[in-house]
């Protein structure tokens, strides 16, 4: 009802259980310093808690889209994106809050490009104030590398907590992969748009603050405390990073990374299991994962012949944002075995 008219900008802030988080995300929308219309939508997944309540009596300008079911993050964003009338939507976690220059710094980065391309902003942890990424960088199988270059602008993925794009553009792209659920679709939509010659684009100034992990189990790094993550995530990140590899690399170079990722996942997983002597993370995350390419095997195959099929850049430029390290190996010299809940 009070939802403003004709706006520039949508806001679309995926929901569940968020009551603590959302005066703090959506109270930043609405300090925006811009003169330009911007509108806020809310994907409530089916949450147990007084959400939905809180949006009502609070927000009444937010346009909320109750899910009698909860559907998760791509099906959430995509609905909301579907009912958004702005000319760029930004996808902003619940979990995140906006520095109050940030519509307007992405807007001018958007018409200063000139071309359509996916940007976000600087993130930072929302416990210490210190740089998380400028976007992120692949190692050859797909997991993300940090973008902590200063100097260094396109980049190869950037994360769905902040993640703007013009909505022409979303809808050409077909917006994020419903079949991985969640993980890793934020990495299969930007991969996506490099492989058709758009540009992924970190900005340089104003920036949004995140409590990593508050939303989905984990996933966070603290030299004091180590790497801590969840079964789930997990289990969604190893499959979905798996099925990205498959789909996304260019021409016959796949296969060779394919088997190396596959027979690294095995012994990773055999690893971990034997460190904390717990067969659990091998039986529901590594051996899920290695099984995917040939129980989907049909399907990965007419996907990856899609998408490749629409690419317009060269292997060279596609490998040119994939760093050739292993990242989970220095990840495990750095923080230790992650505890896992």
């Amino acid at each position: 009802m009070n939802a403003p008219t004709r706006p520039r900008v949508s806001v679309c802030i995926a929901n569940y259980d968020g009551e603590a988080l959302l005066p703090a995300c959506i109270d930043s929308v609405l300090a925006q310093d811009t003169n330009e219309v911007v509108e806020i939508l809310v994907h409530d997944d089916a949450s147990r808690d007084r959400s939905i309540a809180l949006l009502r009596e609070r927000y009444p300008q937010v346009q909320v889209i109750a899910s009698a079911d909860n559907v998760g993050f791509c099906i959430g964003n995509n609905h909301m994106v579907v009912q958004a009338r702005g000319e760029f939507v930004l996808l902003l976690n619940n979990d995140a809050t906006l520095a109050p220059d940030a519509v307007r710094t992405l807007l001018d980065a958007a018409e200063s490009l000139g071309t359509p391309a996916i940007l976000t902003l600087p993130q930072y942890d929302w416990e210490s104030g210190a740089l998380v990424d400028r976007g992120c960088l692949l190692d050859p199988f797909c997991n993300p590398i940090p973008n902590l270059d200063p100097a260094r602008d396109d980049v190869a993925y950037v994360i769905g907590a902040c993640l703007w794009c013009p909505r022409g553009t979303w809808h050409a792209l077909g917006g994020l992969p419903e079949w991985m659920e969640s993980v890793a679709e934020d990495l299969y939509l930007c991969g996506l748009a490099r492989l058709r010659g758009l540009s992924i684009h970190a900005l340089r100034g104003s920036g949004y603050r995140h409590r990593q992990g508050a939303t989905f189990g984990g996933n966070r790094a603290d030299d004091g405390a180590g790497l801590r993550t969840s079964i789930k995530r997990r289990r969604l990140s190893e499959r979905n990073k798996t099925r990205a590899l498959i789909i996304l690399t260019p021409t016959w170079l796949v296969w060779p990374l394919l088997a190396l990722h596959l027979a690294a996942l095995l012994s990773e997983g055999i690893a971990l299991s034997a460190l904390r002597r717990d067969a659990t993370l091998l039986r529901e995350v590594y051996l899920p994962a290695i099984a995917t390419p040939f129980r989907e095997w049909n399907v990965l195959r007419v996907r990856r012949d899609d998408v490749q099929a629409t690419r317009t850049i060269s292997v060279v430029r596609w490998f040119s944002a994939v760093r050739w390290q292993l990242r989970k190996v220095w990840m495990l010299a750095r923080y230790g075995v992650p505890t896992v809940r």
